[in-house]
């Protein structure tokens, strides 16, 4: 089935099975993944296993809630459409049949641009069959060209070495990148059952990921250069996820579809602290509740699709917790808060830009329906604000991961290096 809405063209997927054996999965890596691993050493001691026990076990739910993918495509507007699914803890995943060598299967990584697939171990262009990806590997064809340089990418949890080629990537029949830079990998780890990555980050992540090659330019780069598109930009639209199928993400390549928010998009330039400034990362500050209690202020952080919870710093993190009353649950890794607490929780607002976007009380509620999944009590209510385990100041002060951005619309401008805000339908939803 075909339906034309302008110039863009929408068709209908299969579904995904539990084989993982029918559609190409493009999937929105952790930004705590995505991190140079100096960062993530940092971090990740501050995680409690209880929190990525329970984060997988969501991610594993969120997975068996897909719905029917849809491929939108056309000039100017790339869509590929999906709710969150599985790869590891925090990680959400959109499916898109997408085409390289064989290669079917692939993460998408938004903090990071390098792209990358598993399945040549050698130089002499022979396949490996162990630890490089799941089960459709990278086999060269006549539009490959082995550029013979090393590529090295090293992520949180996960690496992959490799040798770098041109090739051909297929998004669909309309949208096909020629010449495209990607690394071929010998060795990965922490990539587990995925053939690849996908990267959508600026283009300074690929900084010294290949041999002598001081940036790559990137799958957005090269859309925009070769006229698949006509903006270096694209945009991320959620709705809040329960335990209902629902296909309810959207990633659009080129520009924005307006059906997706409301009222205007609030652009805000790419901040300059570091290491934020490397990624898609803002200024913003954070207040509580009618009398506008300080949680976090003139702080630089990241947008992440990829995290699950909203994340603070931990003077911040504590900030909230103080007004709200709520405290770390030991069977979870979440925060539990009581009911009598929880009916005066009031909202968390954020200044963007010179706008402010409020986060309801119910947008700080963790699903109730997953409670039971997570090992959680089912009349309990658990919140969707996290610890990042350093303090304000490190330039990474917060993270505003899916819990933030199923409620509000987002544009990533390549072009102008900036990021965009709006309200949708889904701001002021009551679903948890």
């Amino acid at each position: 089935m075909s339906l034309f809405l302008g110039s863009v063209t929408e068709h209908r997927l299969e579904r995904q099975t539990s084989e993982r054996t029918s559609t190409c999965v493009l999937s929105i890596l952790s930004s705590l993944l995505s991190f140079p691993s100096v960062l993530y050493s940092t971090l990740l001691p501050q995680v409690s296993l209880a929190m990525l026990y329970t984060l997988e076990k969501v991610i594993l739910l969120l997975a068996a809630s897909t719905g029917i993918s849809t491929l939108v495509f056309g000039k100017p507007i790339v869509q590929i459409r999906d709710p969150p699914s599985s790869i590891l803890s925090f990680d959400f995943a959109v499916h898109l049949n997408l085409s390289l060598g064989g290669a079917k299967i692939a993460d998408l990584d938004r903090a990071r641009a390098a792209t990358w697939f598993a399945g040549l171990s050698r130089r002499d262009g022979s396949i490996s069959a162990t630890n490089t990806g799941a089960d459709k590997k990278y086999q060269p064809t006549s539009s490959s060209v082995n550029l013979g340089k090393n590529v090295s990418v090293s992520y949180g949890s996960g690496r992959m070495l490799g040798v770098e080629y041109n090739d051909t990537i297929t998004l669909s029949a309309d949208l096909v990148i020629k010449e495209q830079s990607i690394g071929v990998a010998n060795t990965t780890s922490g990539f587990a059952g995925y053939d690849g990555i996908l990267g959508l980050g600026p283009v300074a992540t690929t900084a010294n990921t290949v041999q002598n090659t001081s940036t790559v330019p990137t799958v957005m780069d090269n859309l925009y250069a070769q006229g698949k598109i006509q903006n270096e930009v694209f945009a991320v639209s959620f709705a809040p996820t329960t335990t209902e199928p629902n296909g309810n993400g959207v990633i659009t390549f080129g520009g924005v579809d307006e059906s997706k928010y409301i009222g205007d998009i609030t652009y805000v330039p790419i901040t300059k602290a570091s290491p934020a400034s490397k990624y898609w990362g803002i200024d913003m500050n954070v207040t509580y509740g009618a009398s506008a209690k300080n949680i976090v202020g003139s702080a630089s952080g990241i947008v992440d699709t990829g995290s699950t919870l909203f994340l603070l710093a931990t003077d911040a993190f504590n900030a909230y917790t103080n007004v709200t009353g709520a405290k770390i649950d030991s069977d979870t890794g979440l925060l539990k808060i009581e009911n009598d607490a929880y009916e005066k929780l009031e909202s968390l607002y954020f200044s963007i830009g010179g706008t402010t976007f409020e986060l309801t009380k119910n947008a700080q509620t963790f699903p109730r329906p997953l409670n039971e999944f997570i090992g959680g009590d089912n009349n309990a209510t658990y919140l969707i604000v996290g610890d990042l385990g350093i303090n304000v100041g490190a330039g990474l002060d917060f993270i505003n991961g899916y819990a933030f951005l199923e409620r509000f619309f987002t544009v990533y401008d390549a072009t102008n290096q900036r990021v965009g805000f709006a309200a949708t339908p889904n701001t002021n939803s009551t679903s948890n």
